[in-house]
């Protein structure tokens, strides 16, 4: 489902970066991050190992203007930190609910960048959602904790198909609901 109704992403302030739209620069840092077997084994559609031109073509659709989903780089080069820190997106699925997805290089694990993601994007709602689906995958208890700490509520167990493990892996669902 293709965000045609969505004004063009703005930038969200958090306490220690800024979700801002992808660029085709951080191509080379995403590409770094993302084909650590770790990040890529913690998402739905990372490959790994990574294909040649998989990040350029990632970036491509995430800056297309018919795309169906918004993707944010945590940056964080205004307070010093890296200007990649990771991504978060939300990916628009019917009516006003979206599904949220995200990743923190390893280098930025057990940071709270994650959870500062999150809060920021759900407290911004960019895109009005009545609704904000997630899923983590249950060996990523780390994941579900970032949900939970912004205000998740779990809503069941499914499993769900992960590229680079080549298999189907059992996950946690959650909702957060506004109004």
């Amino acid at each position: 489902m293709k965000l045609e109704t969505i004004h063009p992403q703005r930038e969200i302030a958090a306490e220690r970066f800024v979700l801002r739209p992808v660029r085709r620069s951080d191509a080379g840092l995403i590409a770094m991050y993302t084909a650590d077997r770790r990040v890529a084994e913690a998402t739905r559609s990372i490959p790994h190992p990574l294909p040649p031109g998989a990040t350029e073509a990632f970036i491509e659709r995430a800056m297309a203007e018919n795309r169906s989903e918004d993707v944010w780089v945590l940056d964080g080069s205004a307070h010093g930190l890296a200007e990649v820190l990771g991504t978060v997106g939300l990916r628009k699925m019917e009516r006003e609910q979206f599904e949220i997805a995200y990743w923190v290089a390893p280098a930025f694990w057990n940071t709270g960048f994650a959870s500062e993601a999150v809060k920021a994007l759900v407290d911004a709602n960019p895109h009005s959602a009545r609704t904000i689906f997630a899923e983590v995958f249950q060996d990523n208890a780390v994941s579900a904790r970032v949900l939970t700490n912004c205000g998740f509520e779990y809503l069941g167990d499914a499993e769900t198909y992960c590229i680079a493990r080549d298999a189907r892996v059992p996950t946690w669902t959650y909702i957060k609901r506004f109004g």
